[in-house]
């Protein structure tokens, strides 16, 4: 029979955990919740030390182990993972002395690779897949007696992540919702039983990237449609299906999954930045796109959202602002035809002036383009203040004789 974690396993990871780890604030968002109609409340597990709620399992499983398993422990202890939980245990195995071995699979980050080096770690880069790095650490586990410690599968690695549960609910009286992401769910798995254990009518809504479903499609019982191997801003949740603790724990005490797009995403990584001014990784974003995809099922509602990390590649979040500022119509491209006159040019660039606008680009190709022999289409990349200035600008740009598009 499974054996799961109980309410109390997550108060004792509590008080093993005390002193050790962040107490990361969960605050009111006056302007999101404004926007979204309901009072939302940002747990924010970026504010961790290793920026992930990550270290809260793994020191969770050190402590544990360290009372129970003494001479197994001092052995040390090996993981398999790509990021956070890498991160997170390298750094609580180095604070207590424990010699700690992490395989990663060969495309990690570099910059990854190095901030779990930083603790101390022996790093093994191994396999082209998570599914060979994994039955790499299995068999170097194996061979050198290490304690392994799975990154979501695990007893005392959900019920350290559970203590979010507490905390969210010590924070935020008469709680309605807690939206929180899903991996491989250990994160949910933990907080579902905290949550349901000390307030029955909170609901408890996980949230997926739609290209990495396993869970809602276990859930929901929807039969998933054959893909190809996808990329996702949400690395840190792409994992093909919750682990078999976490199922359990999902079925009994997980009210709703729901998936968000990768647009969905990106949109809410960019907001969190303009509006928080807090950096959250694609994975820890989640729980906001959800808020902005169906406000209408939180509408005055109190919700918790747990911001689970903040662990981001900086050419990822850059390309992410990048779309933002897209999206937004705060940077848009304009099509504008020019007749081979002197002087045109600068009048189209005067007309940008006159309207506030900043032309950060601006090309053009005589031999490729459809209009006269006698003119030339460039293409104007162009900051805006948003859609309404934009629209101004084209209407200013027609009216001085510029034919002009989008």
């Amino acid at each position: 029979m499974l054996d799961l974690p109980e309410f109390s396993d997550i108060q004792a990871a509590q008080k093993r955990l005390a002193g050790h780890i962040a107490l990361t604030p969960c605050a009111k968002s006056q302007t999101l919740s404004a926007m979204l109609g309901a009072e939302v409340f940002l747990k924010y597990e970026n504010f961790q030390f290793t920026a992930s709620f990550k270290e809260r399992g793994a020191l969770n499983f050190l402590a544990a182990n360290k009372e129970a398993h003494k001479d197994r422990l001092e052995k040390g202890v090996l993981a398999m993972s790509a990021g956070n939980h890498a991160q997170g245990l390298a750094y609580h195995a180095q604070r207590m002395g424990v010699s700690a071995t992490i395989v990663m699979p060969k495309f990690t980050p570099n910059t990854k690779v190095e901030a779990t080096r930083v603790f101390g770690a022996n790093v093994h880069l191994h396999g082209e897949t998570l599914e060979e790095a994994r039955i790499y650490a299995e068999g170097l586990s194996q061979e050198r007696d290490l304690l392994m410690v799975h990154p979501f599968n695990d007893f005392h690695v959900v019920a350290g992540q559970g203590t979010i549960g507490i905390e969210v609910l010590d924070a935020v009286e008469n709680l309605d919702a807690i939206v929180v992401p899903i991996g491989g769910g250990g994160l949910i798995g933990g907080i579902s039983l905290a949550v349901k254990t000390l307030s029955p009518d909170t609901r408890v809504i996980g949230v997926q990237a739609e290209r990495f479903a396993g869970a809602y499609n276990d859930f929901n019982q929807v039969t998933p449609a054959k893909s190809p191997n996808r990329v996702t801003v949400a690395e840190g949740i792409a994992v093909k299906e919750p682990g078999t603790i976490n199922k359990a724990l999902i079925q009994r005490y997980v009210d709703e999954i729901h998936t968000v797009s990768e647009s969905d995403i990106e949109r809410s990584v960019f907001d969190l930045m303009e509006v928080e001014k807090v950096v959250a990784e694609g994975a820890g974003a989640t729980p906001l796109a959800l808020l902005q995809k169906h406000p209408e099922k939180f509408q005055g509602q109190r919700v918790g959202v747990v911001i689970s990390g903040g662990n981001i590649d900086m050419m990822v979040l850059s390309s992410i602002l990048q779309r933002g500022l897209v999206r937004s119509n705060r940077l848009t491209r304009i099509n504008v035809e020019i007749p081979d006159n002197p002087g045109a040019m600068s009048a189209i660039t005067a007309i940008v002036a006159e309207h506030e606008s900043n032309i950060v680009d601006i090309q053009h190709q005589r031999a490729f383009s459809a209009s006269s022999a006698r003119a030339t289409v460039a293409e104007l990349v162009v900051q805006t203040r948003g859609s309404e200035q934009e629209q101004k600008l084209i209407q200013a740009l027609e009216a001085a004789g510029f034919p002009a598009w989008t």
